[in-house]
């Protein structure tokens, strides 16, 4: 993106004349907006609002909103408010001390926030026009003049800004229509609730439905293509506008839900010519290696053969399309368990946490994680995810993690209960059973996590004064893996020795004739102790080692991947100098007993 992105929003719902009727949305629509764009992980906006302010404030704020910029700069300014139409048909933006008769003295022509788009150095500037051009006042007014049409769009692309600067223009309607409010131009009787237009806007960046190719980024075309759908599906008599000037792609935000996307790698020719091919036996065989690209842990193969079974599941006939189906379930999301219930917990007290393993070949595990609640937060693991809970709030907590692959997405259900501290009153905020998310203040970070290869997701670094997860710093199956290793070293150690011992007593027995006694010989020279500890140490040292794989088996995703690989390492050392040095150990052990008494 862009080196500085600015925006503006303008909004005004009071009116001193009573002939422009109030408005619901635009401060409902100012706040709104203002959270997304000014959210780091979404728009990344520094965001200004001016709210209910007369027409003199709102030309000095728009004025210096577009003055001193740079060219790496992008400018985003939206209006909320009522649109006038002069006698002489150009447009104004109503503020609050707007007269209608005196639109010129009172309102914000259209004309000067063109001059200062035209005028700004900024190399991109964006306008929304969330405004109804003469719609909205009240019945039987005569101080306005809400008759004929007024084609923004027109009008702006007759003096564009500057050559090399690019521009847009999105219009919540066209010149002959009104911008609705919730099915409705106004109504004081109800609470405020977003304009449909606006909310669009506001969905479409915060959930990050807008990013239609899924490509992690909201175009300003996938955010109109977005925008337009939702108008048209809420309201049919309400056409949204674009226009736009630019020079390739203009990304207005950041997409924290976005599909996993891989660059596939394509089959082989010779594979794709064989799905072609008019003998059903060979389509059968190609789909039948496609499926076994389909678990390749390269994901770029298995993302070009997911590609070619979904053609086949499409277009086949239905023996093969159903076999091609088969495979494409192998790597359906399966998250398990799909539903965390983490019980009574107490306000307050260290964030609990639950495991969930995805299970499926590689290209099934690889998905990204998005919470839907702030109290909720999602480390990925080696075998899948770790669910924490906050517990700063107290209450029924009721929520979901959504979690989205390369082909369906999947929800997690999460449940809680947040009781007080032991020794605390209940009068607390407590959230009803059901709740979506707990009331809180601040800002609502819910980052997107990577699930799965094909690397590893970075570790998050942990704030002074806070606790490492166990995961992050578990070392105790190395540390066994270590034991077992040093036990087996010693095993070797003892069994050669022994051997030294044994050798000596028993030449010492042969220089002695008739008259010698080989116990006694061994027994002088201390050569069954080692013996002895060789078998003790040899079966310890593959005690320890089984418990350093079962730990790692069955806790795997509190060890990195360094930490495991140096597991198996040791442990297969360990085992490889442990059962040689039991056998002759026993061996030896096995030939003193026998032939100690004909010596």
């Amino acid at each position: 993106m862009t080196d500085s992105r600015h925006a503006l929003i303008i909004a005004n719902e009071r009116y001193a004349d009573q002939g422009l009727k109030k408005l619901r949305a635009p401060a409902e629509d100012a706040s709104a907006l203002e959270k997304v764009l000014h959210d780091p992980q979404i728009g990344d906006f520094e965001v200004q609002v001016v709210h209910n302010a007369s027409a003199d404030l709102m030309r000095r704020r728009i004025q210096g909103f577009f003055n001193e910029r740079r060219r790496a700069d992008t400018l985003l300014l939206h209006f909320s408010c009522h649109g006038l139409k002069s006698e002489s048909g150009e447009l104004y933006f109503a503020a609050s001390d707007t007269e209608p008769p005196l639109l010129a003295a009172t309102a914000v022509p259209f004309q000067f926030v063109r001059s200062c788009m035209s005028v700004t150095r900024a190399g991109r500037t964006v306008l929304f026009l969330d405004c109804c051009y003469g719609g909205a006042f009240s019945r039987g007014s005569t101080s306005v003049r809400a008759s004929g049409d007024v084609n923004v769009l027109e009008s702006f692309a007759k003096d564009e800004p500057a050559s090399g600067r690019g521009w847009a223009v999105i219009t919540a309607s066209d010149s002959m229509e009104f911008a609705f409010e919730d099915n409705q131009l106004a109504d004081d009787s109800s609470g405020p609730k977003p304009s449909v237009f606006t909310h669009a806007v506001v969905e479409g960046l915060e959930t990050g439905e807008a990013d239609l190719d899924a490509d992690g980024k909201v175009s300003l075309d996938d955010l109109y293509e977005y925008v337009y759908r939702q108008v048209r599906e809420q309201n049919p008599h309400q056409t949204p506008k674009k226009a736009a000037e630019l020079h390739g792609e203009l990304h207005l935000a950041h997409s924290r839900r976005g599909r996993i996307k891989i660059a596939a790698i394509p089959s082989p020719p010779t594979l794709r010519t064989a799905l072609n091919s008019d003998e059903v036996l060979t389509r059968q065989g190609a789909v039948l290696e496609l499926q076994k690209r389909l678990q390749h842990t390269e994901l770029p193969l298995a993302e070009g053969a997911r590609q070619h079974l979904e053609e086949v599941a499409r277009n086949d006939i239905q023996q093969i399309a159903v076999m091609a189906s088969d495979a494409l379930s192998t790597i359906r999301l399966a998250p398990s368990p799909d539903h965390l219930d983490f019980g009574v917990i107490s306000k307050g007290s260290a964030p609990h946490q639950q495991s969930v393993t995805m299970h499926g070949p590689p290209l099934a595990r690889h998905c990204v994680a998005q919470p839907k609640q702030s109290w909720l937060r999602v480390d990925p693991t080696g075998s899948g995810l770790e669910v924490h809970v906050d517990t700063a709030t107290e209450g029924r907590l009721s929520g979901d993690i959504v979690l989205k692959g390369v082909a369906d997405e999947t929800v997690i259900h999460v449940e809680a209960e947040v009781t007080p501290a032991h020794g605390t009153g209940g009068t607390g905020p407590e959230t009803t059973k059901g709740s979506k998310e707990p009331p809180q203040g601040g800002g609502d970070k819910r980052p997107t996590v990577v699930i799965g290869p094909p690397h590893p997701p970075p570790r998050p670094t942990t704030p002074p004064g806070t606790t490492t997860p166990a995961h992050r710093t578990d070392r105790s199956a190395p540390a066994l893996a270590g034991a077992a290793l040093a036990l087996a070293v010693a095993a070797i150690g003892t069994l050669v020795l022994a051997i030294q011992r044994a050798v000596t007593a028993l030449t010492e027995r042969g220089t002695e004739g008739v008259y010698g006694n080989v116990e006694d010989n061994i027994r002088e020279h201390g050569a069954l102790t080692p013996l002895i500890v060789c078998l003790i140490t040899g079966a310890v040292a593959l005690v320890v080692g089984a418990i350093a794989r079962h730990d790692l088996r069955t806790r795997q995703q509190r060890y990195a991947k360094q930490a495991a690989n140096a597991t198996h390492t040791l442990t297969s050392i360990a085992k490889g100098l442990a059962i040689p040095a039991l056998v002759l150990a026993v061996l030896a052990g096995i030939a003193y007993l026998v032939g100690s008494p004909h010596w």
